[in-house]
C-alpha cells in the first residue's frame, strides 16, 4: 500500500530501444502474410508485406523529392489508407511529420505550416464541408502556376511541395500515387543507409495542442516516445496476431497515430478503418462484418453506437477489448460497454498529447468497480507523483497537480524552450495541469483541472485560444470562453462577450464571425451579452461564477463520470 501519492509503473519487460521503421520491418519478417491493414471505404485489405511495399516505395519517393531528414511534412486528412502510408514512410525516411486537424481551417492552417516550417503537406482534395484544395490555394494562389516540387509563395514560405490525395490533381501538385512512382535506385539506397543512420531518439512527429497562450503549441515527439507508448499500450490490451482493432477514431490525434496504428501493428494484430470520420452505424457494421475482437472511442463514439436505434440487431460478440479515453467516461456507458457491447476487458486510458500520450491505464482483469471509477494505475516504465500548491507530494486520497516523468514525456514544444521550460521541470516531470488523486493501490482519478481546458468530444480546447480570436471582432470589447456540462459531448463551449460602448451584435453574428475561421468544435455553442464578468477583489475573472450561472439558466445536470 502507498504512503505517499507517487508510484511507478515497475516492469519485467523492456522499452525498446530502436526506431519505429526497424520495429515495423521486424513485424513484417514474423507477420508478413497476415493482415495489417483494412479499409472498408477503399476496399483495401493489404497483408503486412503490402504494406511495407508502399511504405518504402513512398518513402524513397520523398526522398527523390529532395527531402532531407528533419524536415517537417504535414498530413491534412481524414482517415485513409495513405494516412497510414505516410505515418510509417515519413519514419523511415527521418522527416518529422507534422498531424494538421482535418477540422482547422485556413487561419489555423496558415499557423501550424508556418509555425513548424513545413516543407511539405500532404493533403485529402476535400473532407466533409471542407474544400482543403481551395483552402490551400487561397493562402498561396501560386502554387497554380508553380511546378510540382518548386513552390514558391509569400504566405507559406517554407512550403515546395504539395501532395494531393483522390480526386482530379490541380496544377502544381504531384498525386499522391506518383511520389510512388518517383521511386528510383537511389532513393531506396539511400533509404537503406538511413535505416542505419537514424536514431531512436530523432523526433518522428509534431501534434498540436491548444496553448493557454491563444496559439497552439507544437507537441514534438520521438520514435522511442511513440514506439514504447503504443507497444506497452497493445501489451496492455493483450494484443496479439489474431486482434482486429477497428479504428473510428481520428489518425491526427494520438489516440489513432499511436494508440491504435502503433499498439497494433507492435502486435501483428490487424488495423480496420471503418470509414473516414466516425459514424456509428458503419462502425457497428464493420465489427460485425470484419468480427473486430477490439473497438477504440471516446465517450460520446460509444454513446452514439449505444444508442443506434438498430444498435441490438448488431452481432458484437467477437468483441473483447478496446480503449476509452479523450474524456472523463460517464459510468452507465461503460457498464453499459461492457456488458451490451460485450467488451468485458474495455480499459480507460488517461494521457496527454505531451506524453505521447498514456500516463495511466486500467488493467483487463481490474475489478469493475475500478474501471468504470478510475483511469487505472501508471503505465510500465512512467512515474506520477500528484502535488500541493507547494510542490510536495501528497498523501493517498489527497487532490493535487498530477505529474509524470519517463520514456513518455515530449522532447518539447517545437521552438518555444519557454512553454518547454513552464510544463517540463528541471527534474523532467511533465506537469499535466489536471487535478487528481491516488489510492493506496496506486488507482488514479482526474477530479478536474489545473488549466482552463475544456474537453469537448475528446477534443482538447483551450478557451484563451478561443478568446484571442474573437478579440479581433471589431465590436467586442472584452469576452470570457469556458466549459459547461453536455450529455453528448461532455463539455460544450459557452461564451460571455463585453461589446464596445453603443454596438450591438447577435449571436449569429459571433458564430459567422468564427465560420470558416475556425475548427467547428472551437466556436461557442452558447453566447451571452453581459455587462460585466464576476471578478474577485484583485481583479481576477471567476470563470466558476460564470460556469455555475449557465448550468442554473440552461438547466443543466452535472455528469457523474469516471
Amino acid at each position: 500500500m502507498l504512503n505517499q501519492s507517487y508510484s511507478h509503473g515497475a516492469s519485467t519487460k523492456p522499452l525498446i530501444g530502436e526506431t519505429l521503421g526497424a520495429n515495423f520491418d521486424s513485424a513484417v519478417k514474423k507477420w508478413g502474410e497476415r493482415d495489417a491493414l483494412i479499409v472498408r471505404h477503399q476496399n483495401i485489405r493489404w497483408s503486412y508485406l503490402e504494406l511495407q511495399e508502399k511504405v518504402n516505395a513512398f518513402a524513397a519517393g520523398l526522398l527523390s523529392l529532395g527531402l532531407e531528414p528533419g524536415d517537417r511534412v504535414g498530413i491534412w486528412s481524414p482517415n485513409n489508407s495513405e494516412w497510414l502510408v505516410v505515418q510509417y514512410a515519413t519514419a523511415k525516411a527521418g522527416l518529422i511529420l507534422v498531424n494538421i486537424n482535418p477540422a482547422y481551417r485556413v487561419a489555423e492552417l496558415e499557423y501550424a505550416i508556418n509555425k513548424v516550417g513545413c516543407k511539405a503537406l500532404i493533403l485529402a482534395s476535400s473532407f466533409k464541408s471542407s474544400d482543403y484544395v481551395s483552402m490551400v490555394g487561397e493562402l498561396a494562389p501560386e502554387i497554380c502556376k508553380s511546378k510540382p516540387g518548386d513552390i514558391s509563395c509569400v504566405r507559406l514560405p517554407s512550403l515546395k511541395t504539395v501532395i494531393q490525395i483522390g480526386g482530379e490533381t490541380n496544377d502544381g501538385y504531384f498525386d499522391f500515387e506518383q511520389i510512388s512512382g518517383l521511386d528510383s535506385n537511389k532513393g531506396r539506397e539511400r533509404l537503406e543507409i538511413l535505416s542505419d543512420e537514424l536514431q531512436f531518439d530523432d523526433p518522428i512527429n509534431i501534434q498540436f495542442t491548444s496553448g493557454t497562450t491563444g496559439f497552439p503549441k507544437g507537441a514534438t515527439l520521438t520514435h522511442f516516445n511513440v514506439l514504447n507508448n503504443g507497444y506497452f499500450t497493445g501489451e496492455g490490451l493483450k494484443f496479439t496476431s489474431t486482434d482486429k482493432l477497428c479504428v473510428p477514431v481520428p489518425l491526427y490525434h494520438c489516440f489513432g497515430m499511436v494508440l491504435s496504428n502503433v499498439a497494433a501493428l507492435t502486435h501483428g494484430a490487424t488495423l480496420v478503418y471503418p470509414a473516414e470520420a466516425f459514424d456509428p452505424l458503419t462502425v457497428l457494421e464493420t465489427v460485425e462484418a470484419e468480427r473486430c475482437t477490439a473497438l477504440h472511442g471516446v465517450p460520446t463514439m460509444f454513446i452514439a453506437e449505444l444508442g443506434h436505434p438498430n444498435f441490438k440487431e448488431f452481432d458484437l460478440s467477437s468483441l473483447r477489448t478496446g480503449i476509452m479515453a479523450g474524456s472523463p467516461c460517464p459510468i452507465e456507458v461503460m457498464r453499459r460497454v461492457v456488458d451490451e457491447m460485450h467488451c468485458k476487458e474495455m480499459i480507460i486510458a488517461y494521457g496527454m498529447t505531451e506524453t505521447s500520450p498514456i500516463i495511466t491505464l486500467t488493467e483487463t482483469d481490474d475489478p469493475i468497480e475500478k474501471q468504470v471509477t478510475t483511469v487505472g494505475r501508471i503505465s510500465p516504465h512512467v512515474e506520477v507523483k500528484i502535488i500541493d500548491d507547494n510542490g510536495r507530494i501528497v498523501a493517498p486520497g489527497k487532490t493535487g497537480e498530477l505529474l509524470s516523468r519517463g520514456y513518455n514525456v515530449m522532447q518539447g514544444y517545437w521552438d518555444d524552450p519557454q512553454l518547454t521550460a513552464e510544463s517540463i521541470d528541471v527534474a523532467g516531470w511533465m506537469h499535466t495541469g489536471d487535478l487528481a488523486t491516488m489510492d493506496e493501490e496506486g488507482f488514479c482519478n482526474i477530479v478536474g483541472r489545473v488549466k482552463d481546458m475544456v474537453i469537448r468530444g475528446g477534443e482538447n480546447i483551450y478557451p484563451r485560444e478561443i478568446e484571442e480570436y474573437l478579440y479581433r471582432h471589431e465590436k467586442i470589447s472584452d469576452v470570457q470562453v469556458f466549459g459547461v456540462p453536455d450529455k453528448k459531448f461532455v463539455e460544450e463551449l459557452s461564451a460571455w462577450i463585453i461589446l464596445k460602448p453603443g454596438e450591438t451584435a447577435t449571436e449569429d453574428d459571433i458564430r459567422e464571425f468564427c465560420d470558416g475561421q475556425i475548427a467547428h468544435y472551437k466556436i461557442p455553442r452558447y453566447i451571452r451579452f453581459v455587462d460585466a464578468f464576476p471578478m474577485t477583489i484583485t481583479g481576477k475573472v471567476q470563470k466558476f461564477a460564470m460556469r455555475d450561472t449557465m448550468i442554473e439558466e440552461l438547466g443543466i445536470d452535472k455528469i457523474a463520470t469516471a
